[in-house]
């Protein structure tokens, strides 16, 4: 694979972290707290329907570019779990900005 679409694979990824943590983030801010606050359960369902696909996305685009930039498994397993945390894929993507300089 060229550099060009590997780059432009790491931006992707870099938005799919940012867009998974907010909807995270939304899911446990406000839609939980509309379900067993105000008797709302279709925030959670909504919300974690959306959720739930970005982090299919976020999980499928770590496996691609672990492979295509022959990623060490320790940052696959640090990139997963961050998945898993509120606020760690903002982490990652800084990291990535940072690493790769765009």
């Amino acid at each position: 694979m060229n550099q060009n679409n590997n780059l432009g694979q790491l931006k992707q990824f870099r938005w799919i972290s940012i867009v998974e943590a907010v909807s995270f983030l939304l899911l446990l801010g406000i839609a939980m707290p509309l379900k067993y606050l105000y008797d709302t359960p279709e925030a959670v369902k909504y919300a974690g329907w959306a959720h739930g696909l970005l982090f299919i996305a976020y999980v499928f685009q770590l496996f691609y570019l672990t492979i295509q930039m022959k990623w060490k498994f320790q940052r696959l397993f640090l990139y997963f779990i961050a998945a898993l945390l509120p606020f760690a894929p903002f982490a990652v993507e800084k990291q990535l900005r940072k690493e790769y300089q765009f």
